[in-house]
């Protein structure tokens, strides 16, 4: 960690513009860390933002015990991306412990850096800065202004690009990127993350939406060409079916419901995708069959039922996808207040198959469920 803790100490000053830590060597706990400087009393110090359990803890510290307090919380990550006004950086911890350090130079003006103690939320996509999609799918005025009642979705729209942020270092930037969004709807996602890869990060990225709604796909495709973006393409069909690519580095599905998640699911390992993002809808066909005799006085209720079911789905979805490589999350997507289809599962390719077979079927004698996930990553390896 000698490494991480000299670029710390060069970088954390009055230069210094943001820290992320991701990619956690551990599921449970501390989920992200995120530092950005303040003025305090005249003073410069760097608050780091702590998120673990759906809560969000802050500390205040100078730099020297930031340094300290950061490289504290590097033993229990994988990867940090920090920027500077002159240079960005990415820091790469492997399994072994082992530290790469990758910079680039700031090509671009660099905004002045908010030190304001108690600053509102600041997003990815701005209020006050025009964006054409979001202006023609009805999310913000023409002079920048986001339209009240649409403002659940452009924060919806803004954590999502959260969650692309995170998974920035997995993708490969030195060949053309494939994503597929499944499902895809009207895109309001779907050009975001488009907007944010290639306007935004510069990255050469190739996205395909699918969807059954043909004239859903018809507008899309209008407004895709409208806004030049030559490498964004929707086209109608159904999840189950389509076989317009054989591999990809990023498998998207929000929304898609019932079991088409888990045809999304099955096709994105089929892919040998890096990166799984997938907020599943409408778990019905658990809720059909979940039946246990010491859990009956509680499955009488329906409500509850539909409710333990969701998320019995949702959380064996993601102990299938780390029994094929992946190392999963269950994470919350935007807040219970705003939408019930809060949960978004994130895979990223390990290569490291958890053993959890003989588990997985225990919890599946004792709910009495066949998952149609589990039966096509079985038909997949016959």
């Amino acid at each position: 960690m000698e490494k991480i803790k000299e670029l710390l100490q060069q970088s954390l000053n009055i230069d210094f513009i943001a820290a992320t830590l991701s990619n956690p060597r551990e599921k449970d706990g501390l989920k992200k860390v995120k530092v950005r400087p303040i003025l305090k009393k005249g003073v410069l110090l760097f608050q780091c933002e702590e998120h673990q359990n759906n809560q969000v803890f802050h500390e205040n510290c100078d730099a020297a015990q930031a340094v300290s307090v950061l490289c504290g919380y590097m033993e229990k990550f994988r990867q940090m991306q920090m920027e500077t006004k002159t240079v960005k950086y990415t820091v790469l911890v492997s399994k072994k412990g082992k530290v790469t350090i990758q910079k680039k130079q700031q090509t671009s003006c660099v905004k002045e850096v908010d030190l304001s103690h108690n600053r509102s939320k600041r997003y990815i996509l701005e209020e006050g800065t025009t964006v054409p999609f979001l202006q023609d799918l009805g999310v913000m005025t023409a002079e920048g202004k986001i339209v009240r009642t649409k403002f659940d979705k452009f924060r919806q729209i803004n954590r999502f690009l959260e969650f692309i942020e995170d998974i920035l270092p997995q993708l490969d930037r030195d060949k053309e990127v494939t994503i597929l969004d499944f499902g895809c709807g009207k895109s309001y996602l779907t050009f975001a993350m488009y907007y944010y890869l290639h306007e935004l990060k510069q990255i050469d990225v190739r996205i395909i939406g699918l969807d059954l709604k043909k004239e859903v796909i018809r507008h899309c495709n209008e407004l895709s060409e409208k806004y030049g973006y030559k490498k964004l393409k929707f086209l109608e069909g159904n999840i189950a079916d389509y076989t317009g690519v054989n591999e990809v580095d990023m498998v998207v599905t929000l929304h898609a419901c019932d079991t088409a998640t888990d045809f999304a699911l099955a096709k994105a390992v089929g892919w040998n995708a890096k990166v799984i993002l997938s907020v599943p809808c409408c778990q019905h066909e658990l809720n059909r069959q979940i039946k246990n005799e010491i859990l009956a006085p509680i499955l009488k209720y329906g409500l509850i039922k539909e409710r333990l079911a969701a998320l019995v789905t949702d959380a064996m979805r993601a102990e299938y996808l780390e029994g094929q490589g992946y190392d999963a999350q269950i994470l919350e997507f935007i807040d219970m207040e705003h939408t019930p289809k809060n949960i978004l599962i994130r895979a990223v390719k390990s290569g490291n198959q958890k053993k959890n077979g003989e588990k997985l079927e225990a919890c599946e004698q004792f709910l009495n469920i066949a998952p149609t996930l589990k039966k096509l990553l079985e038909e997949k390896e016959v």
